[in-house]
């Protein structure tokens, strides 16, 4: 019985047809129409039968590609149909509608309470103040330079993450880009080097510098300091970042697929279209702790002066330790670390790496604050957190944790149009974000896009200053960990600095550190990324 039911709809076709032939021949002309849709039926399911790659279609012919279409439109019919507000993959509905709602300049609230269990373990939240304050002005600032930048920039706490030109299409870089103009906040350009899409419309931009060296390497791959300078010396240019590691596949380079660089592509980045564009995993400019200060030290000389920050998930803590004690030792500083979380955003990862390695942004921006306070180095340096960052909250979490900014990527691609529909890798975004398709970026119309990037970010900004007001605060710089509560397993509510274990300035230094981040500094070494052994 099951073998003749995984035949009958190929066989159904069969019979139909004959059918339709031997009607067809008795009188009934008509019918021979019909053969026009069942004789590709009965086609298709001969080549089914006999193609070699798909073991479902080979045993249950034309009706098993039903299988494909319930496959392709099983993300739609979740997310439309079966999803809960707070379902996070990786965004809920409820976050996703935050951010459409504030992008198009209209009220964010919702009804009838919140539908979190404010009872469940690790849930947290900010201590509100009797003495809640309002505020006027939310245009939160904070200068990002250190003692040997001649360049500071005066930043905005919220701006656009890294999406490299290629990784998304020109119309959304046009989008981003005007409405950080429209805002007065900064773009990311992510690896991909600088675009004309980037330089149109005179946005801020942070020049992303990775391990491929796009937009400043030589025919081998290697650093080009004239191209570098060239480029960094672009008023739009603000800042520069190394790019270390990134959250979502940290460890690993980036991928362009050779589908997706177009010969404007590979003119931006210097690369060919010959194949996918592979960065490496790891920089050649340096090697050690002490080389990389030196790197640092050239790009702020090559670039007139402006910030040089670097950016990277947390991986190995005695590596990072082994960067201060670099600095220490030269006096050589970046002029901001930008943190991002394990939890970040890319087109396109190995799911091992996306889900198991690295650290979560909350550990990992905690560990990098206190590192840079026990090692006396954290007035120096800004501290900038990246990783799953969308509301509110979100964001006053992470300054209250030590950072002085965030990054986010995802949110603003919310406001420029995206549904979450997760197929960025494939080319063939939905709404021409994710997409080098000519034809499915028309879909962004820029002008109105970019406004509602402006808008998101306005809007996001007045979502924190009411967090702030009701604090009692009045900038983010005056949160602290104290300010957070959770509660635990056992039910009990704690503040945060009983889970985010502070620290003093210089401990690691002077020694005076006990805690677990003393093992680890006393491994790291200014001289090389091993640890030290143990004697």
């Amino acid at each position: 019985m099951h073998h003749a039911w995984r035949l009958a709809t190929f066989g159904l076709a069969i019979a139909l047809s004959l059918l339709c032939v031997a009607a067809g021949a008795a009188g009934a002309p008509a019918l021979y129409w019909a053969l026009l849709l069942l004789l590709p039926l009965v086609a298709l399911g001969i080549f089914d039968m006999m193609q070699p790659a798909h073991a479902i279609l080979r045993n249950y012919p034309v009706i098993g590609h039903f299988r494909y279409l319930i496959e392709e439109l099983r993300p739609s019919v979740r997310q439309y149909l079966i999803e809960d507000d707070r379902d996070p993959l990786p965004f809920s509905r409820e976050q996703r509608n935050v951010a459409y709602r504030r992008s198009k300049d209209v009220h964010s609230s919702h009804p009838f309470g919140t539908i979190i269990d404010v009872n469940q373990p690790g849930h947290g939240w900010i201590c509100h103040s009797i003495r809640a304050v309002e505020i006027a002005d939310c245009d939160f600032r904070v200068l990002i330079g250190g003692p040997h930048c001649r360049q500071p920039y005066l930043a905005s706490v919220v701006n656009i993450s890294g999406m490299s030109f290629g990784a998304i299409s020109a119309n959304a870089i046009l989008a981003l880009n005007s409405g950080a103009a429209m805002g007065g906040f900064a773009q990311n350009t992510g690896e991909g080097s600088i675009s004309p899409y980037h330089r149109q419309p005179g946005g801020d931009l942070i020049w992303q510098v990775a391990t491929g060296y796009f937009g400043c390497r030589d025919a081998d791959g290697d650093f080009d300091p004239e191209a570098f300078a060239r480029t960094a010396s672009l008023p739009s240019v603000k800042m520069i970042e190394i790019k270390l590691s990134q959250g979502a596949k940290p460890g690993h380079g980036g991928v362009l697929p050779q589908a997706k660089i177009t010969a404007e592509i590979a003119a931006t980045r210097g690369i060919s279209r010959d194949h996918d564009c592979v960065s490496p995993p790891t920089h050649r400019a340096f090697s050690t702790p002490l080389e990389m200060m030196g790197f640092i030290s050239r790009l702020r000389d090559l670039s007139g002066g402006k910030p040089i920050g670097i950016k990277l998930c947390i991986g190995h803590r005695y590596e990072f330790l082994a960067l201060l004690k670099a600095m220490l030792e030269t006096g050589v500083t970046p002029d901001y670390i930008a943190v991002d979380g394990t939890e970040g955003g890319t087109g396109a990862a190995p799911p091992e790496l996306s889900n198991h390695v690295g650290l979560p942004l909350i550990d990992g921006l905690t560990f990098v604050h206190n590192a840079l306070v026990g090692a006396g180095l954290r007035s120096r340096i800004r501290v900038g957190a990246s990783g799953k960052l969308i509301t509110g909250y979100d964001l006053c979490r992470v300054y209250a944790l030590g950072a002085d900014f965030a990054m986010i990527a995802r949110g603003f691609m919310f406001a420029t149009g995206s549904i979450q529909s997760r197929s960025c890798h494939t080319n063939r975004c939905p709404t021409g974000i994710a997409t080098q398709d000519a034809l499915r970026q028309k879909a962004i119309v820029v002008p109105v896009k970019a406004e509602r990037v402006a808008n998101f970010h306005k809007n996001t900004l007045r979502a924190v200053a009411d967090v702030l007001g009701a604090a009692g605060l009045s900038h983010p710089r005056e949160l602290t960990p104290r300010h957070l509560q959770f509660r635990r397993e056992d039910g009990k509510v704690i503040h945060g600095d009983e889970v985010h274990l502070p620290i003093q300035p210089g401990a690691l230094v002077d020694g005076s550190e006990k805690g677990p981040i003393s093992g680890e500094w006393m491994r790291a070494q200014a001289e090389t990324f091993m640890p030290a052994v143990a004697s």
